[in-house]
């Protein structure tokens, strides 16, 4: 029987003020179809200790609406994932409140760290979730959303849009839809 949605434990203004500069640890594992990558953890997940944890972020939904998982995932479920093939890092690991609050100079050291960790792990897919970080951290000012021409080593590279509840320029169903594109290349 699935997993039952529970409403999302929310954290106190203290705890997400805790959270604030701390990190989370990745969810990967052997053998992953793909790696999604967040810019860098919010106040909720670092809260949590579980990635897109705030209530508004999308990742979960588009994941699941994608087709990538059978139903939706919470945010407590992350270390199922890799027995799907599929893990979860990011650019930047520190939390804050926005992405904004990074650094240029944060962002393309996250890259390079990134790199490292992508040709350690070999996944089939680095799947990068928001198209500005993407292009500050590797240094692809003209970038698109979709496959890029380069990827890191063995591993394709593919950007998707920010499923944060604050990118108004997707909605859920356009955001699932780019997740699907990805997911269709990878089955077919």
């Amino acid at each position: 029987m699935p997993n039952q949605p529970l409403p999302p434990v929310k954290p106190t203004a203290e705890q997400l003020q805790a959270a604030k500069d701390t990190t989370i640890p990745d969810v990967t594992g052997p053998g992953l179809r793909v790696l999604f990558c967040g810019i860098n953890p919010g106040l909720w997940s670092g809260a949590t200790g579980h990635h897109f944890a705030r209530p508004g972020n999308r990742f979960w939904p588009a994941l699941h609406r994608s087709g990538f998982t059978a139903r939706q995932f919470r945010p407590d479920e992350q270390g199922e994932l890799p027995a799907l093939g599929l893990g979860i890092t990011n650019v930047a690991p520190r939390t804050t409140a926005k992405a904004d609050e990074l650094t240029a100079e944060e962002l393309r050291e996250g890259g390079a760290a990134l790199t490292e960790r992508v040709l350690r792990l070999r996944p089939r897919v680095l799947a990068v979730l928001g198209i500005g970080a993407y292009r500050t951290a590797f240094g692809q000012r003209r970038a698109a959303i979709g496959l890029q021409p380069e990827g890191i080593g063995d591993t394709a590279v593919w950007v998707l849009p920010n499923p944060s509840g604050l990118n108004a320029h997707y909605t859920l169903d356009a955001l699932a839809s780019e997740f699907r594109r990805l997911r269709e290349e990878l089955d077919g």
